[in-house]
């Protein structure tokens, strides 16, 4: 059985595993991306990362056929580098990630952006499986996402279509973004907008375990504040149903365990603000592979490359 590894670059962190052609994860580690304030560029540690998962899989009897790269920014996937970011990574636009393992590890290797490989690693071994006309919305510090329809995975001319948490879903009224525009949905929809939001109410409630918690308590404020949220991410999730009518939509980040304080009622706002014929047969539930949906859906773009 052919192997290969998978890299799953994020703004704190590196996931790395090596994973077999059916998507199963044999080896798995972590390092730091940001031990020492970025002051190591991102890329010098994914480097070093990958070298040595190349040799623990060689240790363990394995030879990789390629490499899988997942990463957080704007990806060129078709040049394989760091096009933009919309946050503050050190010395992340720009980095030649393709060029600097292929050289590395002596391998053929391709590289897409991380919300979009999560939402392949889930069509191919996760909740999506089977599914041909899918959305994927990963919330948390920021708001990612990624589009499957017909069966294809939606990348637009150089890799970069898909960023969901852009679209300005209050572009007239709406608050600054990281991007540099204004009302951007992920200012409204993700994890760190319900936490400012949250603060300014109880400092205690500083994080989504916290807010959500409260809520479970019974604490009427913040299940207010959470109907306000969940409704911000209805709205942006049912222009996207208007425009791609998919079949499934999936939730990732670590919200999305919370089943009954947000997916169920994420489901019933969605298909109450959709035109009855988008509702019909419409899912929405829980991404399933956790931290692996990155690396695991590295080695499926690899492998879609490859064909």
């Amino acid at each position: 059985m052919n192997t290969y590894l998978g890299i799953d670059i994020g703004g704190t962190a590196v996931k790395l595993g090596l994973v077999t052609e059916e998507g199963q994860v044999l080896l798995r580690s972590e390092t730091s991306v940001s031990f020492d304030g970025y002051r190591t560029p991102i890329l010098d540690t994914v480097r070093a990362a990958a070298v040595k998962m190349l040799a623990d899989s060689r240790s363990a009897g394995y030879e990789p056929a390629g490499a899988g790269v997942s990463a957080t920014g704007q990806i060129d996937s078709s040049q394989g580098i760091v096009a933009g970011t919309c946050g503050s990574l050190p010395g992340w636009p720009g980095a030649p990630i393709r060029v600097a393992l292929a050289k590395d590890l002596g391998l053929p290797v391709t590289v897409a952006n991380d919300a979009n490989c999560m939402l392949l690693g889930e069509a191919w071994v996760g909740a999506a499986k089977g599914c041909a006309d899918v959305l994927g919305v990963t919330i948390g510090t920021g708001l990612g996402g990624g589009v499957i329809t017909g069966g294809r995975l939606l990348e637009g001319a150089r890799g970069l279509g898909g960023e969901l948490g852009h679209m300005r879903t209050h572009a007239l009224d709406g608050v600054p973004c990281t991007c540099g525009a204004v009302g951007c949905w992920e200012r409204y929809a993700s994890t760190s907008a319900l936490v400012r939001r949250a603060v300014e109410l109880n400092p205690a409630w500083d994080s989504g375990r916290a807010i959500f918690a409260a809520a479970q308590q019974g604490n009427e404020q913040v299940s207010r504040l959470l109907e306000g949220w969940i409704a911000e991410i209805a709205e942006g999730l049912a222009g996207l149903v208007h425009l791609f009518n998919p079949r499934l939509i999936l939730i990732g980040g670590g919200v999305s365990s919370q089943q009954q304080l947000l997916i169920e009622p994420l489901a019933a706002q969605v298909r109450a603000r959709v035109m009855p014929a988008f509702a019909q047969e419409l899912e929405i539930r829980p991404a399933a592979l956790a931290n692996d949906a990155g690396l695991v859906g590295a080695v499926c773009y690899f492998l879609r490359s490859q064909k």
